[in-house]
């Protein structure tokens, strides 16, 4: 009797236990935008999740794609989005026998938000209307119950980096590839703190609202946003390239004149080689492919549970 009780209250502790188990975790399966895009990737070279894979000694199952928000029908931008392309393919895949996954030996994460809040929707009000950050917010984090349903058990949602430190939204930016229309920089930058802060602020809070009521999931919050601000304070630990350590300009930089066409190439400065392992921007949107190496290497560890320095398991 002993024996069979001491065996349940196991068993009990382990389908109860915060997060995935240290060797539990064999595939990886990425949503979200250009930051985690494999093929299209923000970075101009190989996007994290191909370094995580590595890292984890995982499978990938890459689904994001580059420009995506997380509806279309609360943000329309002409690229696809979480809920109406990239989920649907991954419904389409599992249904017809092509995308077969042990849901306890896999790990779905999300990364998104930054063209929600970007100068194509909530900065520049390009939403729908009515729409607010709450809404989108909502609806990255309506991405676990969604795949929850279909029997998915493991989660990890990283929240937005601090993309007012971003050439393209920093306080002195510049005339650049993704805008060259007149505008207030110090507007944007202030504006875009508000966003994303509360932006992850929302979402930590809705994760712990939601982890309690989906039983048997494993629910965890990367900070990206953490992650991104140490590497802006000491970035002698991130970064290794061979020009000076830059976290403000970017290593593919491009000014445009006021209201030139997007469709010119601008003046370009580049970093190549291992020069350009010294920045943590790629463009003046996108991380370096080192800090992708940073963000690979922090998930990894998060998701083999090497580390919890940047992760807060809620289940």
């Amino acid at each position: 009797m002993l024996t069979v009780s001491f065996a349940l209250l196991a068993l009990v502790g382990l389908s109860s236990a915060i997060g995935p188990s240290p060797n539990q975790i064999k595939n990886l399966v990425t949503f979200g935008d250009s930051y985690t895009d494999v093929v299209s990737t923000g970075d101009g070279g190989v996007a994290w999740p191909i370094y995580a894979a590595r890292d984890g000694n995982f499978k990938l199952f890459p689904f994001a794609r580059s420009g995506a928000t997380c509806s279309n029908n609360l943000t329309s931008v002409p690229f696809p989005s979480l809920f109406e392309s990239q989920l649907p393919l991954y419904f389409s895949e599992k249904a017809n026998g092509s995308l077969r996954l042990i849901p306890d030996e896999t790990i779905y994460t999300l990364w998104i938000g930054t063209n929600d809040v970007g100068d194509t929707a909530l900065l520049t009000g390009h939403q729908a209307p009515g729409v607010t950050l709450v809404d989108t917010v909502s609806c990255a984090v309506n991405w676990i119950s969604t795949l929850y349903n279909s029997g998915a058990r493991n989660f990890l949602f990283q929240n937005m980096v601090p993309l007012q430190h971003v050439p393209l939204y920093s306080s002195d930016s510049y005339p650049n590839r993704y805008w060259t229309a007149q505008r207030n920089t110090t507007e944007w930058s202030l504006f875009m703190t508000e966003l994303v802060n509360s932006g992850n602020a929302l979402s930590k809070l809705m994760l712990q609202t939601l982890a309690p009521t989906l039983h048997g999931a494993h629910i965890g919050l990367f900070d990206s946003y953490g992650l991104f601000s140490d590497i802006i304070a000491h970035p002698m630990n991130y970064l290794n390239g061979t020009a000076p350590l830059n976290v403000t300009g970017a290593a593919h930089a491009c000014v445009f004149e006021l209201n030139e066409s997007t469709s010119q190439t601008g003046v370009c400065t580049d970093a190549v080689g291992p020069a350009a392992d010294s920045f943590l921007w790629f463009d003046e949107l996108h991380p370096s492919e080192q800090t992708d190496r940073v963000v690979a290497r922090e998930v990894a560890a998060a998701i083999r549970r090497k580390s919890s320095k940047w992760t807060t398991w809620f289940s």
